[in-house]
């Protein structure tokens, strides 16, 4: 009889940043929707898309993003509750995402459900986090930087956290 394989090894946890216009689904909605949860719809970026199917897990951290704003930042932090699948929305006409390409059989769009975790005093802006030296080369602070999903490491992340979290 084979040995069942335990379940309880714990993976190592992954961050990201999820950018979102404030205007379109600001983390004030996120923290208001019903259980203060939603899917992360509408990406249409190839290699957002590969992280989203591909590499975020349930229990990874987020931070949320305001883009296109005054100030563009991080406005807090989510958590993914479920992991990467099928974007309904690439399939429906009357949707702004609708993509007449998409295939429900083998779906080329993916998204991830998140949970309002916290709304930070402030939004932590590109000025803000440029004067972290820890943080020269976090991808928000690349030139031309726009992929609206990005990993973050760990150091990063606990950077962010203990100066504003």
């Amino acid at each position: 009889m084979a040995a069942k394989q335990d379940k309880t090894k714990s993976k190592a946890k992954n961050y990201w940043l999820f950018k979102s216009e404030p205007s379109v689904f600001s983390i004030e909605d996120l923290e208001s929707a019903p259980k203060k949860t939603t899917f992360w719809d509408g990406v249409r970026n190839y290699q957002a898309r590969n992280f989203l199917r591909d590499s975020i897990k349930n229990g990874d951290l987020v931070f949320y993003y305001h883009s296109n704003s005054e100030p563009s930042g991080i406005a807090g932090i989510a958590e993914v509750v479920k992991e990467g699948y099928p974007d309904h929305t690439a399939f429906d006409e009357n949707d702004d995402h609708y993509d007449p390409k998409s295939d429900k059989k083998n779906p080329t769009w993916f998204m991830v459900d998140v949970k309002h975790v916290k709304t930070f005093k402030k939004v932590v802006s590109l000025e803000d986090l440029r004067q972290i030296p820890a943080l020269d080369k976090m991808a928000v602070l690349q030139k031309g930087s726009r992929l609206s999903i990005q990993p973050v490491t760990a150091a990063e992340w606990d950077a962010i956290v203990r100066k504003f979290g």
